[in-house]
C-alpha cells in the first residue's frame, strides 16, 4: 500500500486507489529531472490529491519511487517552496502550504514558442496602454526627458545596425515610470525579456535589412507615443501604445498561423 504523511498530530493516512498513486511511480529519463518531479508533485497538490497541511513522502520514498536522487528531490523541493506550495519544517519534513492556490505569479523564463509570446504581449496590452495615457496626464519635465533619451538611444541601436533589444525595453519602461506608479515600472521588470519578444523568437527578422526596416517602423510608433505623452493627451497617448502593441500583437498571430501550416504538412 502506497501512503502519505500530512501534518495533523503527526498521524499517517493510507493513500490507495488508481487516482491517488500517481506520484510514486519512476521518473521517465527524457527530460528534467527534477523539472518532472516539480511538475508531478505540483499536480498533486493543485488536484487535490496532496491538500493543505499535508506532510510530502519522505526523500528516501521520492528517491526509491521515482527513481531519482537525493539532488534531484532537494532541488524539487526548493523549486516547489519558492512558488509558494511548499513549506519546510526542520527535522520533520517537506508539508504542502496552507494556502497552496495562492503562489506566485510566473511566467516560464525559457518559454519562446509563440502561443506564449502573444499570451504576454495581450498581457502588456492590458498594462501597457493605460500606463500610457497616464503618463500623459503625470509626467514630469524629466520624466518626458528620460522617454526622449531613451528614443534617442533606440533610434542609435538601429543606426548601428543592432537588435535594439534592451534600448527597446528601457523605452516602454520609461514610460511605465512615467505614470508615477511604481508597480507598474515592477511589472515591466518582472516580465524582463518577455516584453520584447524578437530576442526569443529567434527564427525572425535574420535579415539585417529587414530587421532595420522593421525596428525603424517601431521607431515611429514610439515617436507617436511620446507626442502625446508629451502634449498631455491620454486619450491620444492610450491610442498610439494600443497601435503598437497591436502591431506587434498581430505580427507573431501571424507567425503562429505560419507556423501551424508548416506543422500539419506531411
Amino acid at each position: 500500500m502506497l501512503w502519505r504523511l500530512y501534518d495533523n498530530q503527526t498521524k499517517r493516512r493510507p493513500v490507495s486507489g488508481s487516482s491517488k498513486t500517481r506520484l510514486l511511480r519512476p521518473i521517465a529519463p527524457p527530460r528534467n529531472r527534477t523539472s518532472e518531479v516539480v511538475d508531478r508533485i505540483a499536480a498533486e497538490i493543485r488536484g487535490g490529491v496532496l491538500g493543505p497541511g499535508d506532510r510530502l513522502p519522505t526523500e528516501q520514498a521520492l528517491m526509491v519511487a521515482m527513481g531519482v536522487s537525493r539532488t534531484v528531490v532537494r532541488e524539487a523541493v526548493s523549486a516547489l517552496k519558492a512558488e509558494g506550495l511548499v513549506v519546510t519544517r526542520q527535522g520533520s519534513g517537506a508539508f504542502v502550504s496552507k494556502e497552496p492556490s495562492r503562489v506566485a505569479f510566473r511566467i516560464d523564463s525559457a518559454a519562446a514558442k509563440l502561443d506564449e509570446v502573444i499570451s504576454v504581449m495581450e498581457l502588456r496590452l492590458a498594462v501597457e496602454v493605460e500606463a500610457a495615457a497616464l503618463a500623459a496626464e503625470r509626467a514630469s519635465s524629466a520624466d518626458r526627458a528620460r522617454i526622449r533619451k531613451a528614443q534617442a538611444t533606440f533610434a542609435s541601436a538601429i543606426a548601428a545596425g543592432e537588435t535594439a533589444v534592451k534600448e527597446d525595453f528601457a523605452f516602454h519602461l520609461a514610460v511605465a515610470h512615467a505614470m508615477r506608479n511604481a508597480r507598474f515600472a515592477d511589472f515591466l521588470v518582472f516580465l524582463g525579456h518577455h516584453v520584447i519578444p524578437r530576442q526569443s523568437v529567434r527564427e525572425t527578422l535574420t535579415d539585417a535589412a529587414a530587421l532595420k526596416g522593421y525596428l525603424t517602423r517601431i521607431a515611429r510608433e514610439h515617436e507617436r507615443i511620446i507626442e502625446a505623452i508629451e502634449a498631455g493627451e491620454p486619450a491620444e497617448a492610450r491610442k498610439a501604445m494600443r497601435l503598437h502593441l497591436t502591431n506587434g500583437l498581430e505580427r507573431y498571430r501571424r507567425l503562429a498561423a505560419r507556423a501551424g501550416k508548416t506543422s500539419d504538412q506531411p
